[in-house]
């Protein structure tokens, strides 16, 4: 079978996924529940929580790497890094190819573990992490971006969007998780609304959109 993400890259993979697992477990004793829809809604003070993964499944993951290998992106922006998970998977499709990887997250505590994972996993030259609140942080990042992933508090998917929608190249993907919580429905009313310069569509909890202009 063709592996297209790289052998240090996936070892580290593996051990995220295997790390993020425990999030069930960490849920449960926090709040009393093992939903997947409250495990994975990312709202509020919640998300604070250091210990918590919030990741993408594996299926996700490689989809995000498809997405932007098949894309050709070079310059992706991610919100939401949380652990590094979905970073992995898009920097693996980045790197040899000069492409570079913009991801943000707000949590001290994760930014150090995510430092040292982009160091084990050999991808500080494609990925820079900026911390800190993203409205600030990615006030400055260049364009064109060619590929935008939004995972972070739900609330701040339209705010980010109108930040970097400047800089958004004609033809841009992004992609929007866990699109049905109702802290994102602002954002998923604009996709697919007339005036979004977008067409849109929806694989699971994943909204897809692509600039049209």
């Amino acid at each position: 079978m063709v592996q297209t993400i790289p052998a240090r890259i996936a070892k580290v993979l593996d051990r995220l996924h295997t790390e993020a697992a425990e999030d069930a477990g960490r849920w449960q004793a926090r709040v009393g529940t093992t939903d997947p829809a409250t495990l994975k809604a990312g709202g509020g003070d919640l998300v604070r929580l250091g210990e918590f993964y919030l990741a993408v499944t594996p299926d996700e993951g490689r989809l995000l790497h498809i997405l932007a290998r098949t894309k050709g992106a070079t310059n992706v922006v991610e919100f939401g890094a949380s652990y590094g998970l979905s970073s992995l998977y898009l920097a693996a499709a980045l790197t040899g190819r000069g492409g570079r990887l913009t991801t943000t997250e707000v949590h001290p505590d994760k930014c150090a573990a995510l430092r040292r994972t982009f160091d084990e996993a050999g991808v500080t030259d494609t990925v820079t992490l900026l911390e800190g609140d993203a409205r600030e942080t990615l006030a400055d990042v260049e364009g064109p971006i060619d590929m935008l992933v939004l995972d972070g508090w739900k609330s701040m998917y339209l705010p980010v969007h109108d930040l970097l929608r400047p800089r958004l190249a004609p033809g841009c993907l992004i992609v929007a998780d866990n699109i049905d919580h109702e802290a994102a429905a602002d954002y998923f009313a604009f996709v697919r609304g007339p005036e979004s310069g977008m067409m849109t569509t929806v694989i699971g909890d994943l909204a897809l959109s692509y600039v049209v202009q």
